[in-house]
């Protein structure tokens, strides 16, 4: 059987929540944000789900959140680095054997079992597959200044979600060789998101899979009464 893993993120601040608590511990119907992605992945029987939280969260995430909603494959938490891809190597050097590894934002509860079989699916063939949407909105390309530059074709357009997920091998090598230019002092480029480290490092295919609009990241105040209303439906 093919062995499938996790990298779940939950490094992050509550500044755009206007919280003192990071948005992933806020409290969402019961329990916190981060639960829900955990619960997702063991529902989806994945073999190991590794954790990424800050510096000074590990023993939290161990004691309030695994053992107290007995996560039970949850195999490692770990503590991220300085930029959202060093906090990926982090738990990629974790993981330990997969054939595939799924990253996810643990900022987005909505993950449902659906989300993830079709990104199975795809990353089996594709072997790097990128949840997210097509926009419903015209995107415009803007200057510097806020001058419209050019209109993207809207069915060309889509919104990016996670999980993103890849062959283990195939971005094991991509972050490590991206880890490896900037030791080196290789200029890196803004990197916000797991398909243009694989971007930046070859040019290996990606393929774009549909998710579902509600798998929003909770970003603002807003997000988390919008997750509530989400997590009434489901229930």
């Amino acid at each position: 059987m093919l062995k499938y893993a996790a990298v779940v993120l939950s490094a992050g601040s509550g500044k755009r929540m206007q919280s003192d608590i990071p948005k992933q511990y806020l409290d969402l119907n019961g329990k916190p944000v981060i639960y829900y992605s955990l619960k997702a992945f063991e529902d989806s029987s994945f073999s190991s789900v590794v954790l990424v939280c800050g510096k000074d969260d590990v023993e939290y995430c161990r004691k309030e959140i695994i053992e107290k909603f007995g996560l039970k494959n949850v195999t490692a938490v770990v503590r991220g680095g300085k930029e959202r891809y060093h906090s990926v190597f982090e738990g990629l050097k974790a993981v330990g054997e997969a054939d595939y590894v799924f990253i996810h934002d643990g900022a987005r509860p909505m993950l449902t079992g659906e989300i993830i079989h079709r990104l199975q699916k795809a990353v089996v063939e594709e072997q790097a597959a990128v949840a997210g949407m097509p926009v419903k909105d015209t995107i415009k390309i803007v200057d510097e200044a806020g001058y419209v530059m050019k209109t993207p074709e809207r069915k060309l357009v889509w919104q990016v979600q996670t999980p993103q997920c890849f062959s283990f091998p195939i971005i094991y090598d991509a972050y490590h060789n991206l880890i490896k230019d900037e030791e080196e002092g290789v200029l890196i480029p803004q990197i916000t998101d797991d398909a243009m480290v694989l971007s930046y490092i070859s040019d290996h295919e990606i393929k774009m899979v549909e998710a579902d609009y509600r798998n929003i990241k909770i970003t603002t105040p807003e997000d988390l009464e919008i997750a509530r209303l989400f997590i009434g439906q489901k229930r």
